[in-house]
């Protein structure tokens, strides 16, 4: 894959030098430019390094086109990337605005334990997978592993819990073990998703917002017990009351009957949403991943064979209860494929992404892969 290599240095972006480097980036002649769009980000040439903090990290663009993601490089060997995070926080924020995401390549992340210490040095705690919609596994404090879908499924792009009124404005990645083939995080942009969408299908969804319809237990989706990170009914309730679900217990069960009965949710959440610092509008929903339609036609035919509409395990709707039609959400994942971008994984990565700004999801693989994710900085569409 092409690379653009060290178009800019960060600490000088970081250092307030911008301006003076894009104008000297204009007079670059055509011959150079070419020259560098056909180097490999893996190949570049080492220049002799000072030790000055604006010369310990370098930056590049994994395609020359595309500034999703920014790819930040030490030039220096054994760089602690919790250490020098700290020392460039505010940076890394504006960029992170700017790009959507920065891949941190080549760092010394100091395994899980340095991954999980990044995160709290950028953003503070990490939060609890609470009203989860996938499986995951917990590693370490609040560090899990990535969805724990089977191998050979592709998981559509999506930001982290834009299902819900309440999500992470940060979520990273990291790469402990690439697969031996595919596993790639393909990522997206949602303001260019929101602004590639017809304004027509926009100010739909922006007026009647999405309703999620859940059902939980019965062997088929995560039992409310996993979902909630809890046995009790009480706490349950009273998650849902203060995030605004609506809940209702099937099969008659009592309170006190932790077990073996059913849960059905509602909620309606936002479908855009301005980002909190840019203002920027991004789509923001999970309506294409939870609707029926995208499942594969024939665990489709089977689920709706088996369930009535309102007992399937989980669906999407318009806010108003009305029926999404398929040929608006086929093209919202075309506009999701449209702006994807893949790179490889290399052991060592680390991922960070502005959860609004950018989506992300999985592509199939064969192997062992080993990606562990953490979420931080809570965010409520009240805040909006």
């Amino acid at each position: 894959m092409p690379m653009l290599p060290e178009l800019i240095s960060i600490s000088q972006v970081f250092s307030g030098k911008r301006d003076k480097i894009l104008t000297k980036a204009k007079t670059m002649t055509n011959t150079e430019t070419k020259n560098l769009n056909s180097q490999k980000l893996g190949s570049v040439r080492r220049k002799a390094v000072s030790l000055s903090s604006e010369e310990l990290v370098k930056t590049a663009y994994l395609q020359p086109e595309n500034l999703l993601p920014l790819v930040v490089q030490p030039t220096v060997e054994k760089l602690n990337l919790a250490g020098w995070a700290q020392n460039n926080r505010s940076s890394i924020e504006t960029q992170l605005w700017k790009h959507g995401g920065i891949l941190f390549r080549g760092f010394e992340v100091g395994g899980v334990n340095g991954f999980e210490q990044f995160i709290q040095t950028l953003a503070g705690d990490l939060l609890e997978y609470s009203f989860r919609s996938t499986p995951r596994s917990l590693v370490s404090g609040n560090i899990y592993t990535s969805t724990e879908y089977p191998a050979e499924q592709f998981i559509p792009l999506h930001n982290e819990m834009a299902y819900s009124r309440n999500w992470p404005l940060k979520i990273a990645f990291f790469c402990v073990k690439k697969a031996e083939q595919g596993g790639e995080t393909p990522i997206a942009n949602s303001r260019k998703v929101f602004e590639s969408l017809d304004s027509k299908i926009r100010e739909k969804f922006a007026q009647k917002k999405v309703m999620y319809v859940r059902n939980y237990g019965g062997g088929v989706d995560l039992p409310w017990q996993n979902v909630f990170n809890t046995d009790s009914k009480i706490e349950v309730e009273e998650y849902c009351q203060k995030a605004g679900i609506e809940l209702e217990w099937k099969s008659g069960d009592s309170l006190r009957d932790s077990f073996a009965s059913r849960l059905r949710t509602r909620q309606i959440c936002q479908a855009v949403a301005p980002h909190p610092k840019t203002q920027e509008m991004v789509w923001f929903n999970q309506a294409h991943l939870f609707h029926i339609s995208n499942l594969e036609p024939a665990v489709r035919k089977e689920l709706l064979t088996s369930f009535k509409q309102e007992d399937l395990p989980r669906n999407a709707y318009y806010g108003d209860g009305s029926p999404i039609e398929d040929f608006i959400l086929d093209e919202i994942r075309r506009c999701y494929q449209q702006e994807t971008t893949v790179f490889l994984w290399e052991e060592g990565d680390v991922l960070l992404l502005d959860n609004m700004l950018t989506a992300h999801g999985r592509t199939p693989f064969s192997g062992s892969r080993r990606v562990v994710v953490g979420m931080a900085e809570p965010f409520s569409c009240q805040d909006i």
